[in-house]
């Protein structure tokens, strides 16, 4: 962590909130990287979370204005936020069962409106912190602990999601892409509108270990093989990007994918 880093980072906090091989530490990094760059002064943010493992990237480790809210309700409340302080630079970063399942109609609401926040989705393939259930990105055939024989149900693309819902900006990015996944922030917080991020990040202690990934290293191998660019999906044939994760960015009115 650089000493620029280091002014974001909240006094006292020592050690991470997160398991072993959790890729939601690269995302805060990503994160801080983008706010140091658009050299944003830390009283013009406001950091809103839900609740569960991501939600505890900007609190308590966050040298800044955070705000930790019900479970499922962190997009509800940045749009209040925004409301009342519209000079506020409003970002919200939290898991995809907090924001894409509990906080679902939140979520679609918001890019309907093109509400003029940030939201930041860490997608780890289940709901990692309550016990490692299906969650609403789990890939199909996945383990968990409410599907151990796999999951029968086509995951959510919430980059079409909340294009299709209005969305200004929408991107998606792995851990293992940091330095693209900081631009994206960058652009996002920078971009008028309702601007989206998928960030897939590896969850080891649930996902990985139900899904026989007994090492770390081959979790993320996993991940590295998965990804594709949407420059390399447009020369495939659609049906051999299905169990791809096509990664990029998207702009309000673009032809998917």
């Amino acid at each position: 962590m650089s000493r620029v880093h280091e002014q974001w980072i909240r006094p006292g906090i020592a050690k991470t909130t997160f398991c072993a091989g959790c890729g939601h530490g690269i995302l805060m990094n990503a994160v801080l990287r983008a706010v140091e760059t658009l050299k944003i002064p830390p009283r013009e943010l406001l950091f809103v979370s839900g609740i569960g493992c991501a939600a505890w990237i900007p609190s308590p480790n966050f040298n800044a204005d955070t705000l930790h809210t019900l479970h499922g309700r962190a997009v509800a409340f940045a749009v209040g936020a925004k409301s009342f302080n519209p000079k506020l630079n409003v970002i919200v970063i939290s898991g995809d069962g907090d924001i894409a399942s509990i906080g679902g109609n939140h979520l679609i609401h918001a890019a309907r409106r093109n509400d003029d926040i940030t939201v930041i989705c860490a997608s780890n393939e289940n709901y990692g912190m309550t016990g490692g259930q299906t969650g609403p990105t789990t890939r199909l055939g996945g383990l968990t602990a409410t599907h151990p024989a796999g999951n029968p149900y086509k995951p959510f693309d919430l980059v079409h999601l909340v294009l299709a819902a209005g969305a200004q900006y929408a991107a998606r990015y792995t851990v293992t892409q940091p330095r693209a996944l900081s631009n994206a922030i960058e652009r996002a917080v920078s971009t008028k509108g309702f601007c989206f991020i998928e960030t897939i990040s590896p969850c080891p202690t649930q996902f990985g270990r139900r899904n026989r990934f007994d090492q770390i290293d081959k979790l993320y191998d996993d991940l590295v093989s998965r990804y594709i660019t949407r420059q390399e999906a447009h020369k495939m044939d659609p049906k051999d990007t299905v169990e791809k994760i096509v990664t990029g960015e998207w702009f309000r009115g673009e032809v998917m994918p």
